[in-house]
């Protein structure tokens, strides 16, 4: 059965206050796509009878469906040119002006784990030696749990991998690939919810937001940037979306072109009101 327009407008509502991601006019559809597995997992007769559970209070099914409802939607290297300004300047300036300490990467997204992955693969490839934290977080304990495993489908490793990676850092087993575990190390992920405090966030020299703003609401994509700066560094980067910027919503950022990519850094006085974050 269909999902109805009542519960339709039921999931929106609690979607947007649990995550503050909006769902879209006509996205039935993808309401009954992705709860179809939790009805399934749950043993249960529909998505209206989920529902009917949530509305009486089942307060992990509505977890579930609040993560299902998330977008995971990612690929290795995605859109190539933030990792090109990453290894060809950022990284490079970061070093220099590090005095040795460690580096702080956050996939803030992070999904089936690829962008993290391919900061992992960058780091391995291009400074090996250097002292580096990449955090990976995401709403969706689920999808967390499978990106930790780095095993990829080769549809998964077919979208933006590298041939000459995928030879030389995962092993074939059966029809899938394994990344090797001293690069799956590398990676820490973490169950976190974006729209609520970062307290546990350490300072970033690079955050990678990339394809979240989209789906809040002018307000949440203010307060989730504001919260950003707290914990970007001195001299740090933000990168966003494509289709994303911070004008017209957070106008502290500035905008900085490196190479082919667009990405966003706070001033220094901004820097100087939350104290030297490096």
């Amino acid at each position: 059965m269909a999902v109805t327009a009542t519960d339709f407008q039921y999931v929106r509502q609690i979607v947007l206050h649990d995550s503050a991601l909006a769902l879209a006019d006509g996205k039935e559809y993808l309401v009954e796509s992705r709860l179809a597995p939790v009805v399934e997992r749950g043993g249960l007769a529909s998505v209206a009878d989920l529902l009917q559970r949530v509305r009486a209070g089942a307060s992990d099914l509505r977890q579930h469906v609040v993560e299902a409802l998330a977008t995971h939607e990612s690929h290795f290297f995605r859109d190539l040119h933030p990792f090109d300004a990453l290894r060809e300047v950022i990284i490079p300036a970061a070093l220099r002006a590090n005095g040795g300490r460690r580096l702080a990467l956050w996939s803030a997204a992070a999904a089936a784990g690829q962008e993290a992955y391919s900061l992992a693969l960058l780091m391995r490839e291009h400074f090996p030696g250097v002292a580096v934290t990449i955090l990976a977080t995401d709403l969706s304990r689920e999808v967390l749990d499978r990106a930790a495993t780095g095993r990829f489908s080769q549809l998964e490793v077919n979208r933006g991998l590298p041939i000459a990676l995928l030879a030389k850092h995962f092993d074939r087993d059966g029809r899938d690939w394994q990344l090797h575990e001293e690069v799956r190390k590398m990676v820490t992920f973490r169950q976190l919810n974006l729209d609520g405090p970062l307290s546990k966030i350490p300072p970033m020299d690079v955050v990678l937001l990339r394809n979240v703003l989209i789906y809040f609401p002018a307000q949440a994509k203010q307060a989730l940037l504001a919260r950003v700066s707290g914990i970007l560094r001195t001299d740090g980067y933000l990168f966003l979306g494509a289709a994303e910027t911070t004008y017209g919503v957070d106008n502290r950022y500035e905008r900085v072109q490196v190479g082919r990519s667009m990405c966003y850094r706070l001033p220094a006085e901004e820097g100087a009101k939350n104290g030297d974050r490096r």
